[in-house]
């Protein structure tokens, strides 16, 4: 089953009033040894680029209102998957979410430490393709700066980080093992960057989606066992010190021969310096 990251409504942690059409984790159970499924916790001083979008009008303070994960780019500047800031997610335009936040500098979400700055501007990539989710970002423009330490640069086209074999870790708060057991504290997972031939024979269409190397990269282990789930959409995939990739989709969560499909950097550094 073909799903986006965005953590999946019904599960425990849901508000019935979100209870929308947000494509939910396939049924085949992922490995649940630990997020980001068969990853480790990590401290947020490891990643200070790694950041939780967050709603609590929204979404509840149970997570402190964490849907979606982003990376500091710059000083006042997140990028984040674009299908995170769909209606079907935020129950109306961004502009309408009073509260919409990043919560940067925080290891665990119900921690006082940190900060929670609010988000001024919402740009959704005017290419993105919802129903193939290519193009899947959007940046948010922060009301304050965060200091520049925690910007990660980007990875632009040709960067060797983006060579298969690649290895990488994926970032996020979301669900640890594929069956909604969501975590509050930050995890991590390595994973390697596979070739786009592995990718688009994995992904070639269909109900379990089309796999496009101009704006996507897929990574994860030909066994299985180690990706990003639900929850963790938008948020880093990172190699050799520079972000590559933001968490988009994939079927399942860490199932052999289905790696989970992040939006290319190199394809939203294009964009944007040609906007």
């Amino acid at each position: 089953m073909r799903r986006l990251f965005v953590r999946a409504l019904a599960r425990p942690l849901a508000l019935a009033a979100t209870a929308a059409a947000i494509p939910l984790v396939s049924a085949v159970p992922a490995a649940a040894d630990s997020v980001v499924v068969g990853g480790f916790p990590v401290d947020v001083a490891q990643s200070p680029w790694t950041v939780a979008v967050s709603s609590r009008d929204r979404f509840g303070g149970t997570r402190a209102g964490q849907f979606c994960g982003g990376a500091v780019v710059g000083p006042t500047t997140v990028l984040t998957a674009a299908h995170c800031m769909g209606e079907e997610v935020l129950g109306g335009p961004p502009a309408k979410v009073r509260d919409l936040k990043v919560v940067a500098e925080r290891t665990h979400l119900l921690s006082g430490e940190g900060r929670e700055i609010p988000v001024r501007e919402v740009r959704v990539n005017p290419a993105y393709d919802a129903a193939g989710n290519a193009g899947d970002f959007a940046v948010l423009t922060l009301a304050e700066a965060l200091p520049q330490q925690d910007v990660i640069a980007m990875a632009a086209a040709g960067d060797p980080a983006y060579a298969p074999g690649t290895s990488a870790l994926v970032y996020g708060w979301g669900d640890t093992s594929g069956a909604g057991d969501y975590t509050t504290g930050l995890r991590a997972a390595r994973v390697h960057v596979l070739s786009d031939a592995q990718c688009r024979r994995a992904y070639p269409g269909g109900e379990e989606g089309a796999y496009l190397a101009e704006s996507m990269l897929c990574a994860g282990e030909t066994q299985g066992g180690r990706d990003a789930c639900q929850g963790d959409s938008g948020g880093p995939l990172v190699a050799g010190g520079r972000l590559i990739g933001l968490v988009s989709w994939g079927s399942g969560c860490g199932r052999p021969g289905s790696p989970g499909v992040y939006t290319r950097v190199s394809d939203v550094v294009t964009r944007l310096s040609g906007a």
